[in-house]
């Protein structure tokens, strides 16, 4: 296609204001941006700060989403979305990485096409994607996707007794508004993202990046065993209704489930009742979080961690009860967009791997709202995230910032051959 000049991106700007970014919302225990936070509000600043040096039009919407818009010569848009919050105690690349790419691309593409290129660029930091401080993972995209529940997660409050609400009147945001963060998306014709992987896949097999397939689906549930307290002492093994005994048995067996249908499951928390020494636990409840890229094994799972639920409990005289925590079925990304991801990495390097993600995105939001939409992943050393240890070559970082730029050329003239209906 051709060019107005030959702008070029400067991935080691990104790479120095990544390092920027950590120290001014960072210590010596990893990243403090946690959503709605002083930290996190310091970190918009910064993003805000060098976004007023291009000819974009900045606003937060109602959700408390942050956009920055470069007007195109089309209404049609393309969206390069991440975030800047962090967990408590995080890395210095979850999210972060995604924006201040996206902030790099959208400065070449300014350049490029003197303020006006073919297609509206857009940049979003999310707010809240971790849902570290609330429970609510994917609050700002899903408000944009039309999926969030007001009324459900006015309820929500962190560990210092503050609501969602509260946390969000004090930067601005009224959550009885969130939804109407859907409007932000009614031009969107593509969606792009790039996010660490957070796992090992790519490392063990030699590549700096890869193409995502899509996200995988999720179930998220409460099983409490129900058994009989009694004294520890005076209760002979063979009578006792231990309700951990049985939670215990699943907890091996959730390795067997995911064996077999290639998925991963985790057992997150343990609460006993009546929770002391010297008693014979009562009851047990246990979360549990399942996996898998494929919708009908997702499902299989789950009534295979039931069957073995009550078949245990029924071992040890106990009974088990199910509760709902929340679930999202398996989103696929469009399979032109994956093959314009994967196109743009082998310009860089001898080949890539396509590969599910199994942590949840904003990604998967937008593309549920109906965005086509593709991730591009960039190799995590060891396949640590969520920790101050976690990172990435200096190296890999620039090529997937580059790779991120070949793959927006690829998206713009992709959006520019579409039908208008189908954009």
């Amino acid at each position: 296609m051709s060019h107005v000049s030959a702008a070029q991106v400067n991935p080691k700007r990104t790479v120095q204001e990544l390092k920027e970014l950590r120290a001014l919302t960072g210590d010596e225990h990893g990243a403090q941006r946690v959503a709605f936070t002083e930290k996190w509000l310091r970190a918009r600043a910064f993003l805000r700060e060098r976004l007023d040096a291009l000819p974009v039009e900045q606003h937060q919407d109602a959700a408390g989403n942050h956009w920055a818009t470069l007007k195109g010569d089309s209404e049609r848009e393309l969206l390069i979305g991440g975030h800047l919050d962090s967990v408590p105690n995080g890395g210095w690349l979850d999210g972060c990485l995604n924006v201040l790419a996206g902030l790099e691309v959208m400065r070449r593409v300014s350049e490029q096409y003197a303020g006006r290129p073919p297609v509206t660029l857009r940049l979003v930091d999310w707010a809240d994607e971790e849902g570290a401080r609330f429970g609510r993972s994917l609050y700002g995209s899903s408000a944009a996707s039309g999926h969030l529940d007001v009324a459900e997660v006015s309820k929500l409050h962190d560990r210092d007794g503050v609501s969602l609400t509260d946390a969000l009147a004090k930067v601005g945001v009224k959550l009885d508004n969130a939804p109407q963060a859907r409007q932000e998306l009614k031009n969107a014709a593509a969606y792009l993202e790039l996010h660490i992987e957070q796992g090992p896949v790519l490392e063990g097999l030699g590549l700096p990046l890869g193409a995502v397939a899509g996200t995988v689906g999720v179930e998220r549930h409460t099983l409490t065993f129900h058994g009989q307290a009694a004294h520890s002492g005076s209760t002979p093994m063979n009578v006792r209704k231990d309700a951990f005994l049985a939670a215990g048995k699943l907890a091996a067996e959730i390795y067997t489930i995911a064996g077999r249908h290639g998925g991963v499951c985790t057992i997150g928390s343990v609460k006993t009742l009546p929770g002391i020494v010297t008693s014979v636990v009562e009851t047990c409840e246990i979360t549990l979080d399942q996996r898998h890229l494929d919708a009908e094994k997702l499902a299989a799972m789950w009534r295979d961690a039931q069957e073995a639920a009550q078949r245990f409990a029924a071992e040890g005289g106990c009974a088990v009860t199910f509760g709902d925590i929340w679930n999202i079925g398996p989103i696929l990304f469009n399979s032109e967009l994956i093959g314009a991801a994967e196109a743009s990495i082998l310009e860089l390097v001898p080949s890539t791997h396509r590969l599910p993600s199994g942590p949840l995105h904003d990604a998967a939001e937008v593309a549920r709202s109906g965005v086509p939409t593709v991730m591009l992943f960039v190799q995590s050393l060891r396949g640590i995230s969520h920790n101050k240890i976690e990172d990435t070559l200096e190296e890999h970082i620039e090529l997937s910032v580059r790779a991120l730029d070949r793959l927006t050329d690829r998206a713009i003239a992709w959006i520019g051959a579409r039908p208008l209906q189908d954009g």
